[in-house]
């Protein structure tokens, strides 16, 4: 049986009761009398990655009450990949909770991951409640018999807010909802994306891609071959070492072929309405550019973080925890997935963020057993 405890409402230090303010969305409150009520769960999970859905799946297995609020779609980072983008891994290492990912392919694409996420989650009967974003989490002490708990505070995409109560919660926002900026003037121009989708619309149009990484190789290869006249901008030397090792040969040779033109050791000064700016040691020159992607890296977002009172890692930017537990500075409250490393995401992939949740529901059961 699930731990459930029900306590009475009171206003809360966030100024607001449990429950919906207004009327309730389906499947929430259902037998209790509006805002009089609330459910106190053992773990509050902030989004339903692959590192969340892992988190609630080991909470269900450790017969913990749980709930996952997702501020969009089920695994909504991958909403942001190239729609006919190939992982870089194989399927078995995106596996979660022992369910079996079966490809016909070497390597699974982001639609198969889609599907094997769904699959999950329906596997699993996981309770998440979507399009709803986590603002601020505080630790608050409701009734001496209870002990303290965290109030979540959330808003729903229509604006509508509620605060949710649990002993402990679990941080798996990911890394992929903040671009790396690169603070020059334009990039908020209309034709200017961090990140790419697919190359159809700019059939025989000029397209500049800035980066030098996966991302950008990838991109520039997809635009080439679907008609665009494609432009490299790298500030180092070369492409970097990491790029998959069938995508480098090809990237290069079509760059050496100059189906590619690529601009190396080269900034970027400004984006214009038609052109991109930049230096190089050759000086300053345009390169025309009626759509640009600025594929120069991603990292967690630091704002629910800094509400929440966690400490933050000056050099990453990241949250400071536990390495070995993923616990925070604020007990109780713990982090998992790419989160964890900050600007540093590239070092936390799927295949072993994924197992962040098993460690953090151990330390989880910790803190319920103690209350």
């Amino acid at each position: 049986m699930k731990r459930l405890v029900i306590v009475l409402c009171f206003a809360s230090g966030l100024g607001i009761c449990a429950g919906w303010v207004g009327a309730q969305p389906p499947g929430h409150g259902k037998g209790h009398s509006g805002n009089l009520l609330m459910d106190l769960r053992d773990v509050l999970i902030v989004g339903a990655g692959p590192s969340g859905l892992a988190t609630a799946i080991a909470a269900t297995k450790a017969d913990l009450s749980y709930l996952i609020l997702e501020k969009g779609a089920l695994v909504n980072s991958l909403l942001h990949y190239p729609k006919h983008m190939v992982f870089f891994t194989t399927p078995e290492l995106m596996e979660i909770g022992g369910l079996p990912f079966v490809s016909p392919n070497d390597k699974p694409s982001r639609m198969e991951a889609l599907n094997y996420y769904r699959r999950a989650a329906d596997a699993y009967h996981l309770d998440i409640v979507f399009d709803e974003r986590v603002l601020r989490i505080e630790r608050e002490t409701i009734e001496p018999a209870v002990g303290p708990v965290f109030a979540i505070e959330s808003r729903s995409k229509l604006g509508v807010r509620r605060v949710s109560h649990a002993r402990t919660a679990v941080v798996a926002t990911g890394a992929y909802d903040v671009a790396n900026m690169m603070g020059v003037p334009g990039e908020d121009l209309p034709h200017v994306s961090h990140y790419y989708t697919e190359p159809h619309p700019f059939y025989r149009k000029n397209v500049a891609i800035v980066g030098g990484k996966n991302s950008a190789a990838e991109a520039a290869l997809d635009l080439y071959r679907a008609g665009a006249r494609v432009t490299i901008v790298h500030r180092g030397l070369a492409f970097g070492d990491s790029i998959k090792y069938w995508v480098k040969p090809d990237i290069e040779n079509r760059v050496a072929e100059g189906s590619i033109a690529a601009k190396f050791n080269t900034s970027v000064v400004e984006i214009t309405p038609t052109a991109v700016v930049v230096d190089s040691a050759a000086g300053r020159e345009e390169i025309p550019a009626d759509g640009v992607f600025l594929l120069t890296g991603y990292r967690s977002d630091p704002e629910l973080l800094r509400n929440s009172r966690i400490e933050m890692d000056p050099a990453t930017c990241g949250p400071v925890h536990d390495p070995q537990t993923f616990e925070t500075n604020v007990p109780g409250l713990f982090v998992v997935g790419a989160v964890v490393a900050g600007t540093q995401s590239g070092r936390i992939f799927i295949e072993n963020g994924r197992f962040h949740g098993e460690v953090a529901i151990k330390g989880v059961l910790a803190h319920v057993r103690r209350a």
